[in-house]
């Protein structure tokens, strides 16, 4: 054994178990999960229909995807209104319905908070575009003169992520071609400017509100966002980040500021936390180069947590792996933070298609690496979010038809190369054609994206049947971490292991190996293991395969 990682409770001089450390959270695209109403739109009473599926499925939490008002230019990732709930998904009684369910349960729950940008129908910016310049409405976004003769050009050369350029000229109250503003996303999604300390107080204000109707916490979308460089500066190389798709310029991302307002979020958690001994949780979307900058964020004042996305980009190698892991354990949990794994989200291909499966599929490689990363992630010390689907084992939706395609990525750039339409279809619950179980309406009701055929065969009903079935690897995989001790806290030492298998102990009586190539190999463990991705003869350990199995210490 060697390269021992530090002990994060050691890191962090823990004397009590904090529930966020390993919690296994289900991130829920509200949008997709299931419909009540029958309109083919996934709402908040869909939600609260699947809380016992997801009990039942052993998880801690789930995050909500954006339910906020919104004219869904980015589906609920345009804000119009932060304290209130679409009439698409419901209202704010049906909301404390689906918290006090989800108590009832056991059951955590966490919002998507987008503290970035808003909806340009918000009415801030509404009242921005009806001000004049150098008014303090529009001190609250990035409003800019152009350059250029007449200012016809954009204050700089920034380009937005997805697509195009980063600023777009309004038509000012007069008439006239006027300034411009801001958007790093979309012209529907102008940037909040952060400086102005009205922007700060309102977020306080948010926060506040829906801590007050019981949330146990909330994950931030973007944040290595909100400021900007002050000057707003050209880049070196403005098309970076439409380029990875990715929080790449360093003058627009990742600025020194940022770490002040999660201190201040963070106190007012602690705050909510201190009245009534619940701790709420702040888990970061958090998009910077290196795992030790990643660690900034999760400092001890400031997120308690922030999506490794390393190991959801690594590709399928056994170095690149012991590479992400390594990184993440030295730099992350040494903060005194746990590292919280990520394989699949709802801008990501999924990892049977991105493991090399195609689409139309229902076995084969792609198969057999996401089971096996599976159970890899499960076993990591920390805490692992898992994707609606995910455990369904659901690939990409690869072949949808362009005139349904609703990503502002393909409006915007008419590339289907980095679109995130296929991995936001609706759940299939039951039945033998679409919709799948997923809306109540009457027969003929159409998801708001098609379903392909073959989603039949992973339907819920028939995955809960199934005992070799994705779920129940996922189901048994969640019951194995509930039941070993300091899961979130273990140390991680790798083992010798031959090349293209990771093996490696957590300290806690469990050691996890992987094989990434496809000729069995030894195991590093006699006996049968508790559990694998797929069949597993005592002493060999399968190609494209994970194992845990249990040790003496």
């Amino acid at each position: 054994m060697h390269n021992c990682c530090p002990s994060q409770r050691q890191a962090n001089g823990l004397n009590r178990h904090h529930w966020w450390r390993d919690a296994v959270i289900y991130q829920v695209y509200v949008r997709s999960f299931l419909d009540s109403t029958g309109d083919g739109v996934g709402d908040l009473a869909g939600v609260r229909a699947g809380l016992p599926y997801l009990k039942k499925l052993g998880v801690d939490g789930i995050w909500l995807s954006p339910f906020y008002p919104s004219p869904q230019h980015d589906h609920g990732y345009d804000v119009a209104d932060y304290c209130d709930v679409d009439p698409l998904f419901g209202d704010l009684a049906e909301f404390d319905l689906l918290v006090a369910a989800a108590r009832r349960l056991g059951v955590k729950v966490l919002l998507d908070i987008v503290p970035n940008h808003c909806s340009s129908e918000h009415p801030w910016f509404r009242e921005a575009l009806a001000s004049a310049p150098g008014s303090a409405a529009r001190a609250r976004f990035h409003f800019a003169d152009g350059r250029g003769p007449d200012g016809a050009e954009p204050p700089n050369n920034w380009h937005a992520m997805f697509g195009g350029p980063a600023w777009s000229r309004v038509t000012e109250p007069d008439g006239r071609p006027g300034q411009w503003y801001l958007h790093m996303f979309t012209p529907e999604q102008p940037d909040w400017n952060w400086r102005t300390p009205e922007v700060a107080a309102e977020f306080d204000r948010i926060l506040r509100f829906w801590l007050d109707r019981g949330v146990d916490g909330f994950r931030i979308d973007v944040a290595a966002g909100l400021f900007k460089h002050p000057d707003l500066p050209d880049s070196p190389d403005p098309e970076a980040d439409a380029r990875t798709r990715d929080s790449v310029n360093p003058l627009a991302w990742n600025q020194p500021e940022v770490h002040d307002v999660w201190r201040h979020w963070r106190a007012v958690c602690e705050e909510y936390t201190a009245r009534d001994g619940r701790e709420r949780l702040l888990v970061g979307e958090v998009s910077v180069p290196t795992a030790r900058e990643h660690a900034r964020y999760v400092r001890p004042d400031e997120l308690h947590q922030a999506f490794f996305f390393d190991l959801l980009s690594a590709p399928w190698n056994a170095d690149a792996f012991r590479k992400v892991i390594s990184e993440a354990m030295q730099d992350i949990a040494g903060t005194g933070s746990t590292v919280t794994w990520v394989l699949n989200n709802h801008d990501q291909v999924r990892t049977v298609t991105r493991y090399g499966e195609p689409a139309t599929e229902g076995s084969g490689l792609g198969t057999a690496r996401a089971r096996a990363a599976a159970l890899l992630m499960l076993a990591l010390p920390g805490a692992a979010y898992i994707y609606q689907g995910e455990e369904l084992g659901l690939p990409e939706v690869v072949d949808l038809p362009d005139d349904v395609l609703t990503d502002p990525i393909f409006r915007r750039t008419g590339s289907r190369a980095r679109i995130r339409d296929g991995c936001r279809v609706p759940l299939p619950w039951s039945g033998q054609a679409s919709p799948f179980g997923f809306t109540s309406g009457a027969e003929g009701a159409k998801p708001w994206l098609p379903q392909p055929e073959y989603f039949a065969e992973y339907a819920t009903d028939r995955a809960l049947a199934d005992t070799r079935s994705f779920w129940h690897l996922y189901r048994d995989g969640l019951q194995l971490r509930a039941a070993l001790p300091q899961l979130g806290e273990g140390t991680l030492r790798w083992l010798d292991s031959p090349p293209g298998v990771l093996a490696f102990t957590r300290g806690d009586g469990l050691v996890c190996a992987v094989n990434f190539g496809t000729a069995p190999t030894p195991a590093p463990v006699s006996g049968t293991p508790l559990l694998s991705s797929g069949p597993c003869p005592a002493g060999v350990l399968p190609g494209s395969t994970s194992a845990w199995w249990p040790i003496d210490l």
